[in-house]
């Protein structure tokens, strides 16, 4: 069904492995993935030349995702229809995956788009739907579906919603680091600067993280 996931290393990472430990078929390999465009497209290219790729097929990008549309809020299991680049340039989810998929969970399909930082503030997330369209936003997809194209795979994106469109997250963008790793300290600073929207990261994180690991085993049970 599917050979390959990628996820986000750390919490993102964890939920998809604990969600696979109550799978009884043949488990995908897991892949713990970058955040952020660059990191991202760096650490697949390296991963490209020195893994064996001929069993690979099918591929499942999975993780968390913020909200540009009050239609989606925190917890909501969504599917990518397509994903728009930082130029607009659109990239298409595989059809016949993501029907697979909603065959076995609920999950709409949504436009999405990827950015080349962490969208703090709701103003922003309402400028971004305006401009771009989108209902959904991360900070690899695109970059993946470039980096892996011409590899002749059927490439699908499974995300859950951890913030929605209406309420300012932490600015934590400088807490991510070159390697696309989150730096303790500076992420600490940035929660404690705050901490009412500090609160609101981590409740929406743990649901979300939660709804990953539900959505992960039921769609490989």
């Amino acid at each position: 069904m599917i050979d390959l996931i990628l996820v986000p290393q750390g919490a993102e990472y964890q939920s998809v492995c604990k969600g696979l430990t109550h799978v009884v078929q043949p488990i995908p390999q897991v892949v713990a993935i970058p955040v952020g465009i660059q990191p991202v497209t760096r650490y697949l290219q390296h991963w490209q030349q020195h893994s064996d790729l001929q069993s690979i097929y099918t591929v499942l990008i999975m993780g968390l995702c913020g909200s540009l549309n009050p239609s989606y809020g925190v917890g909501d299991v969504v599917l990518y229809e397509n994903c728009l680049d930082q130029q607009r340039n659109l990239w298409q989810g595989d059809r016949t995956l993501n029907a697979m998929i909603q065959s076995r969970l609920e999950a709409p399909l949504v436009q999405a788009l990827t950015s080349d930082r962490l969208i703090a503030s709701a103003q922003d997330k309402q400028i971004l739907a305006q401009t771009s369209g989108a209902d959904i936003v991360d900070m690899e997809g695109t970059a993946i579906l470039k980096t892996l194209e011409g590899m002749n795979l059927a490439i699908a994106t499974l995300r859950v919603v951890s913030d929605d469109c209406h309420h300012d997250l932490p600015d934590l963008n400088r807490a991510i680091d070159a390697n696309g790793s989150l730096r303790p300290l500076p992420m600490a600073w940035g929660m404690i600067r705050q901490p009412i929207a500090a609160t609101r990261l981590i409740r929406g994180s743990l649901k979300g993280l939660k709804t990953l690991q539900t959505a992960t085993t039921i769609l490989f049970s």
